[in-house]
């Protein structure tokens, strides 16, 4: 896992590179929260969609919501980045708005807007 440390508006952040799914389950999420802790200083995670298990965008899987869930319950943060629109669920859809509106789990559509999310709120 390969975590990068961005400041921005003097908040870190710690962006993981790649595209393959490496976020699999709810103890994926606490090694990399804990690992950009650790090795970039911040509990601040921004994560290309791409590297999320496709389960986590079907939500009545509940990994969604284990992860998230280990990631709050640590203290962290996140911004998802990527083209969402391909997903039809109105359950996805009416999560991700929730989400952006909260101070914890953003979506955006690029890392920049993932990282000013983070760094703004």
């Amino acid at each position: 896992m390969k975590l990068t440390r961005i400041t921005h508006n003097g908040v870190a952040c710690a962006v993981l590179s790649g595209t393959e799914p490496v976020l699999t389950d709810a103890q994926a999420m606490l090694d990399a929260l804990m690992t950009a802790a650790y090795e970039c200083g911040t509990k601040n995670l921004v994560v290309d969609k791409r590297q999320l298990t496709p389960d986590f965008f079907i939500l009545s899987t509940g990994v969604a919501g284990e992860m998230l869930q280990k990631l709050v319950n640590y203290g962290g943060r996140i911004a998802i980045y990527g083209d969402f629109s391909r997903y039809t669920s109105k359950p996805l859809h009416d999560f991700i708005y929730e989400s952006n509106r909260g101070g914890t789990v953003f979506f955006a559509t690029s890392q920049e807007e993932a990282i000013a999310l983070l760094t703004n709120a």
